[in-house]
């Protein structure tokens, strides 16, 4: 059986490469049975993957101990919901995910039914079979998830406790659909430069692509936050850890993209900015998959060091090599059609957003490879902590969250000072005055009042821009407020979408600005009967109990929880030891409510009877994964396919004529 697995891998790099030259010569030659025996040979990849993807599943649940990577990620006692995850577990195992989706995605690619950018297809294919050649080189070589050991051990070594969490399902698959998503919008932008086509088509085409990836990675990231804040223990979300800064690195670049490419389909601006764009979130893509696997910074999310590096490394410097060089190429065809007239315009906000954006990526970029560049320049790693980050990244999500609230009622190429007091006032007269009031309750904070008031800005700017569309629709149409507003919605997924997608993120605001600045803390060693208080939580410790299973031996604390000295419950902080893993795995206590989380992490112990506890108090906590599903609700929302009005045949958007002013557009 593990054999099978390996051929099918090997068929599928035979079936890539073929694949490849076939697309190349039916193209260039014009013969239509090519292009189609290519297209097939795209299906038998995804066929022949899903095969060996079904194989690894097969070993892994029958525990077959014969491959190395069962008997590292499984043992006879874990559950088939942790067993299933191992799918993703181990270095080896990814990247036979990553391979397996990217056929998936392949396939869609080429047996879509499209009207637009047909000339594109054989071409991104071949660029998309190019990537996938890489992975299934790296899974026959040295990263073979089919490899098996010269004798059968009686068990595994089982799933690391970390992982044997609800978590294990949604955060590493989502990342890692995150990062190959953007593969697609690379090859349509590599087709596009190849094939001279550089019009708006590959900009369409990329669009939706670029939502999935980017709404993926979303999830991910935001999966990830709720992984290390309930199953880490060390109460916190985001640690700025090498392997979190590289699952937001292309996140960033991706939203700089799907903002610029609404100024090329709108002006015709930026053509080979969101070139750029689209190869870098590209790149990043593949950085974070090098990171994660490479083992070449030390991270807790990260895989054991491997020989993975040097592959990544080459390949990334061939992509940006080859694109870039392509982009010189057609550097003259994509002058734009026209220029930012003016710096109080959407145009502007949107260009100030995309700098931001890619600003704070290079920031984060940099402070994550720099124990690489000091290691290299003085032979020494230095780490660059969260402090730096949170000095340099605050001001500027501070900055792109007012840039959204601008954006939304700015108008197209030259705003008048009517128009901006019209559209503005209120928004900004219910901000200051909520600021305001946050001062008045003792908010003395400057960076987090000035990152509330801008995100009631934002807030306060949406809702206005809905009432007036939704009083319009109302008056002109005759349509109950509900129908119309609903309708509103309806008339155009993309812009209305991206406008929820920005109230979510605004709740987030709100709630990493309260978990950061508002938060407490307070540790303290305690036997039984003494009390712990923190702002207006009192714990008093009342019991340590030890709990031996088969597989571990548990420790737990039970407190007496009161707050404003109402008994409220009691919460049961513990840290247990795997029999097979030597390091202790801490599971906090966390009592949430809609204000803040109570937050209890159980430190130690010693032969006194005297436990350590870490309590914390952090608000607004919750509000971040609500933010999370208002914003992958919007997303979907704004991915959603809109019913045509109009012939689907017509290639790009309205250009917005010169001399006009427009509000209120996508």
């Amino acid at each position: 059986m593990p054999d099978a697995g390996y051929i099918a891998i090997a068929i599928a790099l035979a079936a890539s490469v073929y694949s490849i030259f076939a697309y190349i010569l039916g193209t260039k030659q014009k013969q239509d049975n090519l292009l189609l025996s290519a297209r097939n040979s795209v299906i038998a990849v995804c066929g022949l993957l899903s095969a060996a993807v079904s194989i690894l599943l097969l070993a892994l649940v029958t525990r077959d101990f014969r491959l190395e990577y069962v008997a590292s990620y499984t043992d006879a006692s874990l559950s088939l919901f942790y067993t299933l995850s191992a799918v993703w577990a181990g270095g080896s195992g990814s990247l036979l995910f990553w391979a397996w989706v990217l056929s998936i995605f392949a396939v869609v690619l080429v047996v879509q039914k499209r009207d637009i950018g047909k000339e594109l297809v054989p071409v991104a294919a071949a660029v998309t079979m190019a990537t996938q050649i890489f992975f299934l080189i790296l899974l026959l070589s040295i990263s073979n998830p089919f490899k098996t050991l010269p004798y059968v051990p009686p068990d595994g070594n089982g799933l690391n406790p970390l992982l044997q969490n609800p978590g294990m399902f949604l955060h590493p698959p989502t990342q890692l659909i995150g990062y190959i998503g953007f593969t697609i919008p690379f090859a349509l932008a590599m087709a596009a430069l190849i094939t001279g086509k550089l019009g708006d088509e590959w900009v369409i085409m990329s669009r939706r692509w670029t939502i999935i990836a980017w709404l993926m990675l979303t999830i991910g990231n935001l999966a990830g936050a709720w992984w290390a804040y309930y199953v880490l223990g060390w109460g916190g979300y985001w640690a700025w850890d090498p392997v979190e800064n590289a699952g937001l690195l292309p996140f960033l670049v991706g939203t700089a993209f799907m903002h610029s490419i609404m100024m090329q389909r709108r002006r015709g601006i930026l053509k080979r900015w969101n070139i750029v764009l689209v190869i870098l979130s590209f790149v990043l893509s593949i950085f974070g998959t090098f990171l994660t696997r490479s083992g070449v910074l030390a991270s807790v999310h990260s895989f054991a060091e491997s020989a993975l590096g040097p592959f990544f490394i080459v390949f990334m410097g061939l992509i940006l090599f080859v694109s870039f060089g392509l982009l010189r190429y057609r550097n003259q065809e994509l002058k734009s059609e026209s220029e930012i007239e003016s710096m109080v315009s959407r145009e502007s906000t949107f260009l100030f957003n995309n700098l931001l954006l890619v600003g704070s990526a290079f920031a984060v970029f940099l402070g994550t490879v720099f124990p690489l560049i000091s290691e290299a320049v003085r032979g020494v790693k230095i780490t660059v902590g969260p402090p730096f980050y949170n000095q340099v990244m605050a001001p500027i999500f501070l900055a792109i969250i007012v840039l959204t609230g601008l954006c939304t009622l700015i108008g197209w190429r030259r705003a008048s000072a009517k128009n901006l007091v019209h559209n503005f006032l209120w928004p900004f007269i219910f901000s200051f005055a909520f600021a305001i009031v946050l001062f008045i309750i003792g908010v003395r904070q400057w960076l987090a009042l000035i990152g509330l008031w801008a995100s009631i800005f934002v807030l306060a700017t949406i809702l206005s821009e809905w009432v007036r569309g939704t009083l319009s629709r109302n008056k002109a149409k005759k349509e109950n407020v509900l129908k119309a507003f609903n309708n509103l919605l309806l008339a155009n997924r993309p812009r209305y979408g991206g406008y929820i997608v920005h109230i979510g993120i605004v709740i987030f605001a709100f709630g990493v600005i309260g978990s950061t600045a508002f938060g407490a803390s307070k540790e303290a060693a305690l036997v039984k009967g003494e009390s712990i208080t923190v702002k207006n939580y009192t714990l008093t410790f009342q019991a340590f109990d030890q709990i031996e299973t088969v597989e571990k031996v548990q420790f737990m604390a039970t407190l007496d929880v009161r707050k404003d000295n109402v008994l409220i419950g009691q919460i049961l902080p513990l840290k247990y030891y795997h029999r097979k893993h030597d390091s202790p795995a801490t599971v906090p206590a966390v009592r949430n409510t809609f204000t803040d989380d109570l937050y209890v992490i159980l430190i130690g112990w010693d032969e006194t009877g005297s436990v350590s506890f870490k309590v914390m108090s952090n608000p607004l906590v919750n509000w971040i994964w609500f933010g999370g599903v208002i914003l992958t609700l919007g997303a979907l929302f704004a991915w959603w396919p809109e019913k045509s009005r109009v012939p689907v045949s017509i290639p790009v958007a309205r250009r917005v004529p010169a001399g006009a002013q427009v509000v209120g557009r996508e």
